[in-house]
């Protein structure tokens, strides 16, 4: 396989392991054609290099051998990095997975997750910096202080900390985190879907 295709086949591998976590059985090569938008011929493609390599076993067009592979990262969890989101004022961003990536439960406990990476220093006061990688709770839910991703009426989203809602306009308050640059800044917005909560950051020493 040509090395341009690598990221695909890692892309593909990290779909099967996710499904067969939620699913406990391997998806069809229809559904993974699907998920990667490629000919059903290009991932039977993928599948037979897969099996050349030894990462999973496939014959007679089902996908085998993932079993042993769910007991030894049985205390991994698998979650995909959806894009970018602004740390700053708000921003269209389309989502769609990058990558998978698998991550130690034990450190980052397990849930409904994704990763988002940061960009912008809004939030550097909360340790979140341009470039960063976020990982977010999916929720409706958030309590006043929570770092949050937030959809606003535009469909525009942002990664700000949540205050509550101000008593005098009504409106609902984000917060900014980064006093030396932007002090006391806020943003206040008539509408607000919270898409999850900030739990972890990750990002280079």
């Amino acid at each position: 396989m040509r090395r341009r295709s690598e990221e695909t086949l890692e892309y593909i591998f990290g779909y099967i392991e996710e499904y067969y976590r939620r699913n406990h059985a391997a998806p069809t090569v229809r559904q993974i054609a699907a998920e990667v938008q490629i000919a059903v011929g290009t991932a039977y493609n993928y599948l037979v290099e897969m099996d050349r390599r030894g990462m999973l076993v496939y014959r007679d067009g089902e996908i085998s051998g993932m079993e042993n592979m769910s007991k030894v990262s049985a205390d991994l969890i698998s979650v995909p990095l959806v894009g970018s989101i602004a740390c700053g004022d708000p921003e269209n961003e389309t989502e769609e997975v990058e990558k998978y990536y698998d991550l130690p439960a034990g450190l980052f406990g397990k849930g409904e997750f994704y990763l988002l990476r940061a960009t912008g220093d809004s939030m550097e006061d909360d340790g979140i910096y341009d470039g960063d990688v976020v990982l977010i709770e999916q929720q409706k839910e958030c309590n006043i202080g929570d770092i949050v991703v937030a959809l606003d009426e535009e469909n525009q989203n942002t990664l700000k900390r949540y205050g509550g809602i101000d008593r005098k306009t009504k409106k609902v308050v984000l917060e900014y985190s980064n006093e030396a640059v932007y002090p006391g800044k806020k943003i206040y917005v008539d509408f607000l879907q919270i898409q999850g909560v900030a739990r972890r950051v990750i990002h280079e020493l």
